[in-house]
């Protein structure tokens, strides 16, 4: 059990963030006797990683508060699938279907995969397949069955006895051709089943019915049981009213829509949750990552090329400042991961709880020494030509002969990833570099200082043997420059394994021979 006074103590954001909660929201969760966090997806394309992040982070917080206060806890995962199709996602196929269906409902739409009875429920159970492989403990929520079940009606007559202050609210905030057009209830077309995004000529609050003007016909409808949705931002404090939320995390994009929801649920009668703005995911090229471009690396990719615990740890640092999220970030973050396992065996439990491996583990980090990082490991997945993972553990038990496998069951997943990586990303972007002459005589200088070396020398020892040749051969004042020649023309790439380490493990005369065949 952590000591009460290291968990007051830590300024690690998930339990800075609980205690925050704890405080700003007592008397709320003293009166239902629950903590209830939520996270919201809109299905209007694939789940992307952004999602997994909004529920590793919450779920992180759950943890903190878990230390802090045995009040039961949810976390509430809301599906926007109510909402009207607004655009075609460029990675979705038969794109006809979606162009039919425009503005109706994400659940009124038919699936294009065609596997289920509407696109809002594919990409509704897509999510919570996706959740339930991480093993994440949320209960899930349909804003078409909470409006169609009549769930929300109260809230809803809540909202519109309070018509004219919330347009009071969210007018100020529009341009001028949006503020004649604007009404936060959104009617469904009893003709076209499209979501309208029509003024309300007038309400009825005694009927619970708007008025309103479609195409030259005054329509009177009820705003009840799924007849009508809410606009976005009213319908967020509409659902943080009828679902008692005292925490919500959120995109930076939503910052000033968080401000206004929360001045609408305060005139609904409720205090707004508290909340946690971060930073957004861009890609490589610097844009945000959007679920209807597909941009960015894929949930599946990140899984095919690493484990589910190093997402978990990505997501974890500095939320709150803007990260890429590509491909090629996977080594380095499955290295630090390993890094922060290595790190926790001598830290004491205040360091402990600043560690992000912590984080993720919840406190019950993997005891498993590491055996090299992921970016030595695709070095030598290339340079062993190891195919499958038992060669590569072949290859392993012959410089580390009383290793035993089973006792690394992260590295003997890690092989399996490298193997994969390797082959997709890494292979295809090698730009071995061709030595001048003067390049050539400095890597044979090498290979005659490394053919006096043998297997039983220290790393660190092989490592000076390789600082003298270079300051030896023109590199004195830039052995920087040295190793990246090393580097670009053994591995094709800028940036390499520690030598002294990999020689070591690779073996002198292999790492020899595999110099010699490069610079013929």
């Amino acid at each position: 059990m952590i000591d009460k006074i290291n968990i007051e103590k830590t300024n690690a954001w998930p339990f800075v963030e609980a205690r925050k909660i704890l405080a700003e929201r007592k008397k709320n969760i003293e009166l239902k006797g629950k903590i209830v966090l939520q996270t919201g997806y809109g299905p209007s394309g694939l789940p992307h990683i952004g999602t997994f992040g909004e529920v590793a982070r919450t779920t992180m917080i759950v943890n903190a508060l878990n230390y802090l206060t045995n009040i039961p806890k949810e976390i509430i995962t809301f599906s926007d699938d109510m909402d009207g199709l607004r655009k075609i996602p460029d990675n979705i196929p038969n794109q006809e279907i979606l162009k039919q269906n425009l503005h109706k409902p994400l659940t009124s739409v038919p699936d294009p995969f065609k596997k289920y009875t509407s696109f809002g429920e594919h990409n509704n159970e897509m999510l919570k397949k996706f959740l339930n492989n991480f093993n994440f403990n949320y209960i899930f929520k349909s804003s078409t069955e909470l409006y169609k079940s009549g769930f929300f009606n109260e809230t809803l007559k809540l909202v519109l006895k309070n018509y004219k202050e919330i347009m009071n609210i969210i007018i100020p905030t529009l341009g001028k051709e949006r503020q004649r057009t604007y009404s936060p209830f959104l009617p469904i077309c009893p003709t076209t089943g499209t979501v309208l995004e029509i003024p309300v000529l007038e309400i009825n609050e005694k009927n619970s019915n708007i008025i309103f003007d479609n195409e030259g016909q005054k329509l009177e409808k009820s705003i009840l049981d799924g007849e009508c949705k809410l606009q976005w931002k009213v319908d967020w404090a509409m659902r943080w009213f009828a679902l008692d939320v005292d925490f919500e995390m959120y995109g930076k994009d939503l910052i000033e829509s968080a401000i206004l929801s929360s001045k609408i649920e305060k005139q609904l009668g409720k205090k707004n949750p508290s909340g946690f703005a971060y930073e957004l995911f861009l890609d490589e090229k610097g844009e945000k990552i959007s679920k209807s471009k597909g941009n960015g690396i894929t949930i599946d990719d990140w899984l095919k090329y690493a484990s589910p615990e190093s997402l978990s740890l990505f997501m974890y640092q500095n939320p709150k400042r803007a990260k890429k999220l590509y491909k090629e970030i996977v080594p380095k973050s499955v290295d630090e991961y390993l890094e922060a396992i290595d790190k926790s065996k001598n830290q004491n439990e205040l360091q402990l709880l600043l560690n992000p491996v912590w984080h993720v583990h919840n406190g019950k980090i993997p005891n498993e020494n590491i055996i090299m990082t992921f970016s030595m490991l695709l070095n030598l997945v290339e340079t062993s030509n190891a195919e499958n993972k038992d060669l590569l553990w072949k290859f392993v038990k012959k410089y580390k002969p009383n290793i035993n496998q089973k006792e690394y069951p992260i590295f003997d997943k890690l092989i399996n990833y490298a193997i994969k990586y390797f082959k997709d990303v890494v292979s295809k972007n090698k730009k071995y570099k061709i030595p001048n002459d003067l390049e050539i005589k400095a890597l044979k200088a090498l290979i005659i200082t490394l053919e006096k070396c043998d297997d039983d020398m220290q790393p660190e020892e092989i490592q000076t043997e390789i600082y003298s040749v270079g300051k030896n051969n023109g590199y004195k004042d830039n052995l920087r420059e040295w190793f990246k020649l090393i580097y670009e023309v053994v591995f094709g790439d800028e940036n390499g394994p520690r030598l002294g380490f990999f020689i070591s493990f690779f073996g002198v005369k292999e790492t020899t021979k595999l110099i010699e065949d490069k610079i013929k």
